[in-house]
């Protein structure tokens, strides 16, 4: 298929973002994201395929420069049935990490194998607060949680079966300057790698290949696949960061902040940005007035951990979406900032032959 030139977005697309980010999809169960990601890269790259692993992998072709892999997870962490009792209530086994305080009286989706989607309401295995002493009020477990969607046992059985999808529910919604829901990590970057790719202004002299990759909330999976298969020159890993500008945080301790603009890695546990690459991004945000902040990550990973480890290894680096309660259904971006993650992003992608990132 033939790439077309793009200009950039006139608006904000809220309701592309709000499509992706609704769309149920755990490590390895991301087929609905998917089949939208297809679609939306279709005549924006002029490839598209499908690997072995899922990942779907869009090649905007350049002109001779370097081969930059773009790369955003399309996996939101979530559950998968492991038994259904007697009673009908469902018990489940986490995909992907959870603080298990967030979890008890939210509402989910059980993704049947019989091609219906049950409303449940998570539970807690324990005596209700009225009937406890205050000094056996302790935090959940994660094995203490059930899912009730109010079936006798028979109908659950006949529409739900061990290895079933189990999703938060938690609908996409403006709220201010803001946006929140469900799953923005990190489809919410799904969205920002799409909407650069339509934002690019004409031919680029850098071979691009945008990547949404599968199961990387279980380790990188995804990436680590294509990364190898696609053997690019430069990787920029997409992803939402900590924004701890809430009460409780130290000013030393708040990472990003919402309103900041896009944020620059330097470091995370999984990855130590190339540095040539952090400042080549840094000059083009400055050089293109586009709001950013640097972040140093003291715990968590992104896609970049496994690009960078590829083969002889790569010069990388992630571009996050500064975001409050980071693993809720509450995940809460900034308008600005989305929009300044993708132009710096698409202004990049324009640039990146002009970086040198070796150290030789």
């Amino acid at each position: 298929m033939k790439c077309e030139g793009k200009k950039p977005v006139a608006e904000f697309n809220f309701d592309l973002l709000k499509r992706i980010c609704e769309l149920p999809g755990i490590p390895g169960r991301e087929d609905a994201v998917r089949e939208l990601v297809v679609a939306e890269m279709t005549g924006l790259v002029d490839e598209v395929s499908v690997d072995a692993l899922g990942n779907v992998v869009g090649v905007r072709k350049g002109q001779g420069g370097p081969r930059v892999m773009v790369a955003a997870h399309m996996d939101e962490i979530g559950f998968i049935v492991k038994h259904i009792d007697d009673r009908g209530f469902i018990r489940i086994h986490t995909v992907g990490g959870f603080d298990p305080r967030v979890l008890p009286a939210q509402r989910v989706f059980v993704h049947g194998f019989a091609g219906e989607t049950l409303v449940g309401a998570l539970g807690i295995a324990a005596k209700p607060i009225h009937l406890l002493d205050p000094s056996d009020i302790k935090p959940p477990k994660i094995d203490e949680l059930f899912v009730d969607v109010g079936l006798p046992v028979d109908d659950v059985k006949a529409k739900v079966e061990i290895g079933d999808m189990v999703t938060l529910e938690g609908p996409v919604q403006r709220i201010g300057n803001n946006v929140f829901g469900k799953s923005f990590d990190d489809k919410i970057c799904v969205f920002q790698m799409i909407e650069a790719l339509r934002a690019l202004q004409g031919p680029t002299n850098a071979e691009i290949i945008a990547v949404a990759t599968t199961q990387e909330e279980v380790g990188l999976r995804g990436a680590q696949t294509s990364a190898y298969h696609v053997e690019p020159d430069i990787a920029v890993a997409l992803d939402i960061t900590l924004a701890m500008d809430i009460p409780g945080a130290a000013e030393q301790d708040m990472i990003t902040r919402l309103g900041g603009g896009c944020a620059i890695k330097i470091m995370d546990s999984s990855t130590i940005s190339n540095y040539k690459l952090v400042q080549h991004m840094r000059e083009i945000a400055k050089d293109a007035g586009i709001a950013h902040q640097m972040e140093i990550l003291p715990r968590g990973g992104t896609d970049a951990g496994a690009m960078q480890r590829s083969r002889g290894g790569v010069p990388a680096v992630t571009l996050s979406i500064p975001t409050r309660y980071v693993h809720t259904v509450n995940e809460m971006c900034s308008v600005s900032d989305i929009e300044a993650s993708i132009s710096l992003l698409a202004r990049y992608l324009e640039r990146a032959h002009e970086g040198n990132y070796s150290f030789s």
